[in-house]
């Protein structure tokens, strides 16, 4: 295991209290583990989730999907 000294400020103090209060966890150090382990989860995804890959077939099928506003399109994702 790798032991690191690091800052960080205040809002990240609160947030890293958050995250280790909700899991149960004994310190910080966890916490910063299960926030790394979500962010690669979320972020780092190899494949494309099942939904995105049937709206590109449609795309390229010519089915344009519409919208009217910029809320429509932040509720689709």
């Amino acid at each position: 295991m790798v032991q690191a000294l690091i800052e960080i400020d205040e809002n990240t103090n609160r947030v890293l209290n958050v995250v280790k209060a909700k899991y149960g966890l004994k310190d910080k150090g966890e916490a910063i583990k299960v926030v790394v382990e979500k962010y690669i989860e979320e972020e780092n995804e190899p494949e494309l989730r099942p939904e995105y890959l049937e709206k590109l077939k449609k795309i390229r099928k010519g089915k344009y999907i519409g919208f009217n506003s910029i809320e429509e399109i932040t509720k689709t994702k």
